[in-house]
């Protein structure tokens, strides 16, 4: 039982749900717990209910507190010819996006321009939260707090409220942006020959959704077929480099659910990955990757302080255990040396694009692996098979990589 006097009732009425924080847990001469009232849940149905009491047992909110709103208020979203100064301007430069049909906010975008010597240059482009997120405000140690957007089936629950991750940080079509950018030149032989990292304005001229962009990449009268196909065979050559140099191709079902309109599941269907969602993976990997690089290499004897993204080698019990059940399937997995059990794992993952007994070994494959996690010790990431590795490219939704492009 929580009493809540009138004062703190929050405008509640009797039979209504509501969140309430604990002010007072009593004492051992009074066990009287106080509260007050902070959210009243109006008119939900059972399925808004049930997403809501997910999201209050795991100490997510939906809603940000008084002090972040205020902040948000002062926030102007002008663009000064001063702050224009200070950056790259892109403007001028083929740029899009290519995001899923059903999101909300966009923080990364792709340039390309032909250079009269024949180089390709393709930016990469991710929204410069830093510029509106100052270190010690509310809105930081709110985003600090949260660290990560939280997805459930029918919703978001953002890192960053709504006037940033929807709209001043979110890199809509035909609209000026400011970017933090890591921008990286390609010879005819699509060679990385030039990187620059530095902050940016773009005018992004497309919003694609994944299928609208591969239909775009198919079609040779489709929009930007051209220039995407070119964008195209260029992540196609870093994504064969990296297989490589030993990374793990950890392919694995990932099952989606259609919604109807009151966000009642009606289907559920298996997400096909075509070369446009590659595409954007590949041109991510690599800004993270030399982003990481360029910090690491830049210290010149004097450490920097940045947040890299790590990932160690497998734990070798669990190898072992799990080469006895691979071996009983006839599945041989070496484990003489980490570069023999990537090798391993990709011929795993190969044949499981074939084999069911394959494809269920590789979801046992994937649990013996380490998780990746955060640090300023950089030891590499094992999965990527990249000396340095960060997060650079997901500001509105990490608070990891706010660290990085601060």
């Amino acid at each position: 039982k929580v009493s809540i006097s009138k004062n703190n009732l929050f405008g509640a009425k009797s039979g209504q749900s509501v969140l309430v924080d604990i002010i007072s847990w009593g004492d051992d001469n009074n066990l009287d717990i106080r509260g007050k009232v902070v959210k009243v849940f109006n008119s939900l149905d059972d399925h808004n209910w049930t997403m809501e009491s997910i999201l209050v047992e795991n100490g997510f909110s939906s809603t940000y507190p008084e002090e972040v709103l205020k902040e948000l208020d002062n926030i102007s979203g002008e663009i000064t010819e001063k702050e224009i100064s200070k950056r790259r301007d892109f403007r001028k430069v083929l740029t899009f996006t290519i995001d899923p049909d059903t999101a909300k906010d966009f923080d990364d975008a792709l340039s390309y321009e032909e250079h009269e010597n024949g180089d390709i240059e393709i930016g990469v482009h991710i929204a410069d939260v830093t510029h509106y997120v100052k270190p010690k405000t509310a809105l930081d140690k709110e985003a600090y707090n949260r660290s990560t957007s939280v997805y459930l089936v029918d919703r978001c629950i953002a890192m960053l409220p709504e006037k940033l991750s929807n709209n001043l940080c979110s890199l809509n079509p035909n609209e000026d942006k400011l970017v933090f950018s890591a921008s990286f030149t390609f010879n005819n032989k699509f060679k990385l020959i030039k990187e620059w990292f530095g902050k940016a304005i773009i005018h992004s001229d497309n919003r694609f959704t994944y299928d609208e962009g591969q239909d775009s990449l198919d079609n040779p009268d489709g929009l930007y077929h051209r220039e995407l196909t070119v964008v195209n065979k260029i992540a196609h050559k870093l994504r064969k480099a990296k297989f490589k140099a030993g990374a793990i191709a950890f392919e694995s079902d990932e099952i989606k659910f259609k919604l109807d309109e009151n966000n009642k599941p009606v289907d559920v269907y298996v997400k096909e990955r075509k070369d446009i969602h590659m595409l954007i993976e590949d041109f991510m990997l690599i800004a993270n990757k030399r982003v990481a690089h360029f910090m690491a290499t830049k210290k010149e004897g004097q450490e920097i302080p940045f947040v890299y993204r790590i990932h160690g080698e497998p734990d070798t019990e669990r190898l072992a255990d799990l080469s006895l059940f691979m071996k009983e399937m006839g599945i041989k997995l070496d484990l003489s040396t980490p570069d023999k059990i990537a090798k391993s794992f990709n011929k795993l993952s190969e044949k499981s694009k074939k084999d069911p007994a394959a494809k269920l070994l590789m979801g046992f494959a994937i649990r013996t692996m380490s998780k990746a996690i955060y640090s300023s010790n950089n030891i590499g990431h094992y999965g990527l098979h990249f000396e340095h590795y960060s997060h650079f490219t997901s500001p509105i939704r990490r608070y990891s990589d706010v660290i990085a492009h601060r």
